[in-house]
C-alpha cells in the first residue's frame, strides 16, 4: 500500500475508534432486547400466593437486577416466572425481604410506595406509545392502568377478572422484627388486551418488563428485569422492554 494510502487508512481507523468510544453507551442501548420464552402451563394453577404447583417447574426463573447504585436500599433478591394458557397470563414473584411493609389497601392506591412488584406489558411491539401496567403490593392490592407516552398513567382503566394473592413469610408492617420474604401470584385474563391484540398463540411475541420497589423511605431500591438505562430509577421506558415469546 503506498505511503499516502497507509496514512489515510490509519487516520480512518483512528476516527472509527474515537467514534466508537464516544458512542459506546448509545451502541449498548441498541443491543438486542433480552428474550423470555413463556411455556404453557401443564396443569391448573391455584392463585394463592404460593407458586408451588408442579406447573411452575416448567417456568424459567429470572432474577431482577439493580441498575441504580446510588440508591441506598438493601439489595434483596427477587425471582420471577411466567406461564400461560388459553385463559390467562400467569406471573409469580418470590421476594426476599427482612421487613415487609405495605400500607395501601384500596384498588388503584399508589402501591409503588409500598413493597411492590410490577409488570409492564405491550401486546403490540410495533408501537411504544401505549402499554399496560400492574403494580401489586405485599397486601395483594392492585394498581392497574394504561400508560400513555411513558408519562400519563390512566388509572381509571381497570382490568377485568384479575386473580391476585400474596403469601407472607413474616409479619406485615411490624417494624423491628425480622421477616424472610413474601411471594405473589397473579393471573391476568386475555380479554383485557383485546383492543390492542389478539389472544396470543404459539410464536406470538409481545414486549414487557418487570420491576420491584423495596424498602421504606429514605432507603428504597428498585430492581428490574431489563435495565432501562436511565440516570434515575424509572421503569417506564418501553423502548427498552424485553421480548415475551409464547411457546407451545
Amino acid at each position: 500500500m503506498p505511503g499516502g494510502s497507509m496514512a489515510w487508512f490509519e487516520v480512518g481507523v483512528m476516527r472509527i475508534s474515537v467514534i466508537c468510544l464516544l458512542l459506546g453507551p448509545a451502541l449498548l442501548a441498541q443491543a438486542p432486547a433480552p428474550r423470555y420464552e413463556v411455556n404453557r402451563a401443564a396443569g391448573r394453577i391455584v392463585i394463592d400466593g404460593k407458586p408451588d404447583e408442579k406447573a411452575w417447574a416448567a417456568a424459567t426463573p429470572v432474577e431482577l437486577i439493580f441498575p441504580w447504585e446510588a440508591q441506598t436500599g438493601a439489595k434483596q433478591k427477587t425471582t420471577a416466572r411466567l406461564l400461560w394458557d388459553d385463559d390467562f397470563l400467569y406471573v409469580s414473584y418470590e421476594c426476599a425481604d427482612t421487613d415487609i411493609v405495605a400500607q395501601f389497601t384500596e384498588r388503584d392506591d399508589p402501591t409503588y410506595r409500598d413493597d411492590t412488584v410490577e409488570i409492564f406489558l405491550n401486546p403490540r411491539p410495533a408501537q411504544t406509545g401505549i402499554y399496560y401496567g400492574l403494580e401489586m403490593n405485599a397486601r395483594a392490592v392492585l394498581y392497574d392502568y394504561l400508560m400513555y407516552d411513558s408519562r400519563y398513567a390512566l388509572k381509571r382503566f381497570n382490568m377485568q377478572g384479575v386473580q391476585l394473592a400474596t403469601f407472607l413469610r413474616g409479619t406485615l408492617n411490624a417494624r423491628g422484627d425480622e421477616d424472610t420474604g413474601w411471594s405473589l401470584e397473579v393471573a391476568i385474563p386475555w380479554v383485557n388486551f383485546e383492543e390492542m391484540a389478539r389472544r396470543p398463540e404459539a410464536g406470538t411475541a409481545w414486549t414487557f418488563n418487570m420491576a420491584r420497589w423495596d424498602g421504606v423511605e429514605p432507603n428504597r431500591r428498585m430492581s428490574m428485569w431489563v435495565d432501562p438505562q436511565q440516570p434515575r430509577a424509572n421503569p417506564h421506558v418501553p423502548a427498552r422492554f424485553g421480548q415475551l415469546v409464547f411457546l407451545k
